[in-house]
């Protein structure tokens, strides 16, 4: 075994089963609950803008839902907003729950006391939409350049530009990375006249993207120099846990909406479903998605229980449930034939939202090279 798993002072295994990683009914009603909410809006494109989202927080208390009791939220965890960012992304929602529910208002409340209270509120309360600049690990210390934080008699004022962040366009609120005299810090930028987002061209037009351009732009510090990258790692894993959940979602309904299609798709005089290929690559389908379902449960099981050991649970969902999704949403596209291949069906839609969030915290194999950082093999490999 290599010495990152025989190390007595830190193991990425959980030391017992977490708790929460069976499903109770408390998430059962929630699961429901999210769905009915999601099948009266319509579906995809359908609706008042935003109505869905004030439902969301109206109704459902997305933004208080994993926030502690006493920051003013409800005292639930990652398990329970897992259960939320899972129906999700079964429903292709386009609003955004998870960059600014499960992580934008999560990087507000890292601020010390009484700073941002008033963003915090808002945020809260689903007025302000919290969006958040997260760089994979291999452009955080370009990001970090890009940007630069001077502090003047005024407070803190930001310059520079961040690129690709989801749904900046519409957001009151942007965090991001910048570059101070003493080092990286993160801080919230609230809009205003010198804070400009550019919307960029996406394969996935309901996950929209901007950079935004900071021109001397007022901001909030959030941490301290020494705190800034721990707590980066903490959002991160916190988007890469829901976005798993996502995936886990898209992957349930490629599979229920297949199942349909080739059941009342008829060849030859039989239904499509009843040929041994699309059997067994139906059968296939399942066993991914209990795969990925297993692995996003219980990443976010372990956040919630042994957060400081969870990076491996993490670093596995997000390996497990990016693959899934896009061979779930690849074969729903060839399984429904030529109808699935055109631009407007919903299996394409999907198909565009997984291919689009590879790009946004990572693919499976940058997933697959960080478990391998976290079980030595990679130390194991240097040594041989």
């Amino acid at each position: 075994m290599s010495a990152a798993i025989d190390d007595v002072t830190y193991s990425p295994w959980p030391e017992v089963e977490p708790a929460g990683l069976v499903p109770g009914p408390e998430q059962t009603d929630l699961r429901s609950a999210v769905r009915a909410v999601l099948a009266r809006h319509g579906g995809l494109d359908e609706g008042t803008p935003w109505a869905l989202w004030r439902t969301l927080v109206g109704d459902m208390a997305v933004t208080m839902l994993s926030v502690p009791e006493d920051r003013g939220g409800l005292g639930y965890g990652m398990t329970d907003m897992a259960v939320v960012l899972e129906e999700c992304g079964r429903g292709l929602v386009s609003e955004p729950v998870l960059f600014a529910a499960g992580v934008g208002v999560h990087a507000l409340l890292r601020a010390p006391a009484g700073t941002v209270d008033a963003l915090v509120s808002g945020a809260l309360a689903g007025e302000l939409r919290v969006a958040v600049h997260l760089p994979v690990s291999q452009t955080r210390r370009t990001a970090a350049r890009m940007i630069t934080a001077d502090h003047t008699a005024d407070g803190w004022r930001l310059s520079g530009v961040a690129t690709d962040i989801v749904h900046a366009a519409s957001a009151e609120v942007v965090v991001v990375e910048a570059h101070t005299a003493e080092g990286s810090r993160l801080f919230a930028v609230p809009l205003s006249d010198a804070v400009r987002a550019v919307p960029r061209t996406v394969v996935d037009p309901t996950r929209p993207r901007a950079d935004v351009h900071l021109d001397a732009a007022a901001a909030h510090a959030l941490t301290e120099v020494a705190d800034t990258a721990s707590v980066l790692d903490d959002l991160t894993a916190r988007a890469t846990i829901g976005l798993a959940s996502e995936h886990t979602g898209i992957a349930d309904r490629m599979l229920e909406m297949t199942v349909e299609y080739v059941t009342t798709r008829q060849q030859f005089g039989r239904p499509v479903g009843s040929f041994q290929a699309v059997k067994h690559r139906l059968a296939d389908l399942m066993v991914s998605l209990e795969r990925a379902r297993s692995a996003s449960r219980f990443a976010a099981a372990v956040y919630d229980s042994t957060p400081d050991r969870a990076a491996l649970a993490v670093a596995i969902a997000g390996a497990v449930c990016t693959e899934v999704a896009s061979e779930s949403v690849a074969e729903a596209v060839q399984l429904h034939g030529g109808v699935g291949f055109t631009w407007e069906h919903q299996a394409h839609r999907y198909f565009r939202r997984a291919t689009g969030d590879e790009a946004l915290l990572g693919d499976a194999v940058f997933h697959r090279r960080r478990v391998a950082e976290l079980v030595g093999l990679n130390s194991v490999r240097q040594e041989g």
